[in-house]
């Protein structure tokens, strides 16, 4: 598996594996979207194919092709591989799937369940299947319920032998102290525009140039944000917040003409992600100013993300949430500076 960027941490991990102690406990954290969990499962993927063998020649996470435990990896049937995910809410809807033929939209239920980490116990009640060696990866620990949390805790107070957690964290300061403790953190920053070309283009070979851009500044360092926008016309979206932004919106055109467009059911992704993009347009115009403006600014960032993360939970009417949205940024043009998209 090729990584992009996040190399100090690779290392960093490996490094730990060649050695002759590797601590137990490891909390991966970041913005979401970066790539923490791809590069948690391809370090677990690399970690368990070097403890069983056969012995790998080249460095890094390569694994071959043809390694018996890597192909096991790839196929999430390595017995001593336990992932702990958000569960499919309709169990039927992938009853007849391999867990990687999963769609990317599949909906999950809202959290890792205890009984998910209960279940723990029947794996470590058995010795590791291929090696001396098991990995456990939460996906995210986030998401974990709090008794789920508790549960998890306890394993890593007296860890298992040979068991190493991954866990996956986008807001660690929300995690229990006593778990942070006992992690060594590895903390993944966003990738660079550099980097997140490579990983855009790499997944969108067809796209041109301009989608490749306007798809890299809206991801904002996270990948995994920004593919989300793909095929949306991000640009356009960027073009009218920043229209807003800068001529204001007198006659109510400009939010009239959005909220139409916005409020199709056939336009619902576009409108999902103008409720992402606003509050950040509005954080990136708030960075550029200082004084009474600053003030306006940072007041109208907590009311569009309000609003934007209350539009989809209480099933707000769409037209009337864009044209709101807008009308915020608009605001923005009394008397301020020019804001970019």
């Amino acid at each position: 598996m090729n990584i992009i960027g996040h190399d100090t941490q690779i290392s960093e991990f490996l490094s730990e594996v060649e050695g002759a102690r590797l601590h137990h406990g490891w909390l991966f954290t970041g913005p979401q979207g970066i790539g923490k969990a791809t590069t948690a499962r391809a370090l677990a993927k690399r970690a368990l194919s070097v403890a069983a063998g056969p012995p790998i020649v080249r460095d890094g996470l390569h694994v071959p092709e043809d390694h018996p435990i890597g192909k096991l990896v790839d196929a999430h049937s390595h017995p001593d591989l336990v992932l702990l995910e958000r569960l499919p809410k309709d169990p039927k809807a992938v009853r007849d799937l391999d867990r990687r033929d999963w769609p990317g939209d599949l909906e999950r239920a809202r959290s890792i369940a205890v009984d998910q980490v209960r279940g723990l116990g029947s794996v470590f009640a058995l010795k590791p299947s291929f090696s001396n060696r098991r990995i456990v990866i939460v996906d995210a620990i986030d998401d974990m319920e709090r008794a789920g949390a508790n549960a998890l805790l306890k394993s890593l107070e007296e860890p298992p032998a040979g068991t190493i957690f991954l866990l996956i964290s986008h807001a660690p300061g929300r995690l229990l102290p006593t778990i942070r403790s006992r992690c060594r953190t590895l903390r993944f920053d966003p990738l660079d525009d550099s980097a997140m070309r490579q990983v855009v283009r790499g997944q969108l070979p067809n796209a041109d140039e301009a989608e490749i851009a306007a798809l890299v500044a809206a991801g904002a360092g996270s990948p995994g944000r920004a593919l989300g926008f793909a095929g949306l016309d991000i640009a356009a979206i960027d073009s009218a917040l920043a229209r807003l932004a800068t001529e204001g919106d007198a006659t109510n055109a400009v939010r009239a003409e959005l909220a139409q467009k916005l409020s199709l059911k056939s336009a619902q992704a576009r409108y999902e992600a103008f409720l992402s993009r606003t509050p950040a347009f509005i954080a990136r115009a708030a960075a550029q100013r200082s004084g009474p403006p600053l003030a306006a600014a940072i007041s109208a960032w907590e009311a569009a993300r309000s609003l934007s993360e209350s539009a989809i939970r209480q099933s707000l009417d769409p037209q009337m949430t864009v044209f709101a949205l807008a009308g915020i940024v608009a605001g923005l043009a009394h008397g301020a500076p020019s804001v970019k998209a």
